[in-house]
């Protein structure tokens, strides 16, 4: 077993497949590491694998259900949203081979539930995310619900407005922004597992107004 990221750090891994890995059905996608360097063909093997599976089932068909349609408070087009999943502090890494492929198992049961938790948001912002949460400085925030990053004609706007209608589907909440030193915020909202060292970032203290 080998550990990758940093003590200090955030990692994400992000979900977008299946496989069978000793007999069970394990999450398959890419993990991002702290410094930005990401390890393709990662498997989320042990603890909340099925969680995951379930998180990421429901998020597909939502997009399936929403992305078409149009945003009613800024007008844009609902974009694809993706799930993914962070930990705090380094995350064991097992190589391994599947089918001739090689594989890097994360081995989840050997990480503190605590320092583990889901969140979504807009797939392409997500290296962005896992570079604000390594920041210092960069704090998460909720939005009231009248605010008016809603009405912003962009990405933020409509990631933010999106989250608040996926998260009345019951496994996930909304409205939520990584606000960075510089000023830039980063709309994503929070999922399962909640664990306790990531909640600043699943149940913002903070509330988000934007300078006018």
């Amino acid at each position: 077993m080998q550990y990758v990221g940093s003590p200090s750090g955030y990692e994400a891994f992000v979900p977008s497949g299946t496989i069978n890995y000793n007999g069970h059905t394990d999450p398959t996608g890419t993990l991002i590491l702290s410094n930005g360097t990401t390890i393709q063909n990662a498997v989320w093997n042990g603890q909340y694998a099925g969680t995951i599976i379930q998180n990421h089932n429901q998020i597909v068909q939502l997009n399936n259900q929403f992305v078409g349609q149009t945003d009613p408070v800024n007008n844009q087009p609902y974009v694809p949203l993706q799930d993914f999943y962070v930990i705090k502090g380094q995350v064991p890494v097992q190589q391994v081979t599947i089918n001739g492929q090689t594989y890097y198992v994360i081995e989840a049961s050997s990480i503190n539930p605590a320092n583990i938790a889901g969140f979504y948001t807009y797939p392409p912002l997500i290296p962005n995310f896992v570079v604000a949460i390594n920041m210092p400085g960069t704090y998460a925030a909720g939005l009231p619900g009248n605010s008016p990053v809603f009405q912003w004609e962009n990405l933020t706007g409509t990631v933010a407005y999106q989250t608040t209608v996926y998260g009345q589907y019951g496994l996930f909440s909304g409205r939520d922004v990584l606000v960075l030193p510089n000023g830039t915020i980063i709309s994503y909202g929070a999922g399962t597992p909640y664990g306790s060292a990531l909640f600043n970032f699943t149940t913002p203290q903070h509330t988000y107004n934007p300078s006018s």
